[in-house]
């Protein structure tokens, strides 16, 4: 059985193991494509555990159907990749990594579109799961590949709450300890995102537990 590491492909996956986000942009994304992120973020941040596997599988149906709609549209590729990284969350096993690939794509057919859109969410989103998903010969996890899209990202918007939290997440990772309570209090400090209030408080949240670990490995040193 293919397990992704314990508290990440749910919270970050959940939205990358992976989060994998809630993103900001430069101009507001299609309704269509609104739809499918303000639904992702109720499912994310609201619906039970219990019930969120079935959410996020009724929603990865609608976002599939949206890329099929708008196959040029980077930010329909992102959210339907987004929605796949969270479910594979939720499964866990052989359909996660089936689910990662499936989202890898989706980062990267985005990227070779605008890498810019939704401020780079698809950079951040490929960075978590380069991280989180396991390395050969079971997975595609690259660590240096990890950090050239998170890096990307922030290069992009260098202010973005999710590039910021999932920086700080592989920083925590590889050990670097006071990059990665920079990058949280950078997360926490993010400015708000209008019509993203649920997502933005669920990341804030995450970050503010995360720094709270890292600020007490900090100090037993």
């Amino acid at each position: 059985m293919i397990c992704f590491r314990s508290d990440r492909l749910a919270a970050a996956l959940l939205a990358a193991c992976l989060a994998l986000p809630a993103f900001a942009s430069a101009a507001e994304p299609a309704a269509p494509v609104v739809a499918v992120r303000d639904q992702w973020a109720q499912a994310a941040y609201v619906t039970p555990k219990a019930q969120r596997g079935a959410a996020l599988t009724a929603l990865a149906g609608r976002s599939e159907a949206l890329v099929a709609a708008r196959p040029r549209d980077p930010d329909a590729l992102i959210w339907d990749g987004i929605v796949r990284s969270s479910l594979a969350g939720e499964r866990g096993g052989l359909g996660a990594l089936a689910l990662a690939k499936q989202a890898r794509r989706d980062f990267e057919s985005a990227i070779a579109l605008d890498d810019t859109a939704l401020g780079g969410a698809a950079h951040t989103s490929l960075g978590a799961l380069y991280y989180q998903v396991p390395g050969w010969p079971v997975g595609f996890g690259d660590d240096a590949k990890a950090r050239e899209h998170l890096q990307r990202a922030l290069a992009i918007d260098a202010s973005d709450i999710d590039a910021n939290y999932f920086y700080g997440d592989f920083l925590r990772d590889q050990g670097e300890w006071a990059g990665a309570a920079a990058a949280f209090e950078k997360a926490i400090a993010a400015p708000a995102r209008p019509g993203r209030d649920i997502a933005d408080r669920g990341r804030r949240a995450e970050a503010t537990r995360k720094l709270a670990e890292v600020r007490q490995h900090l100090a037993s040193r």
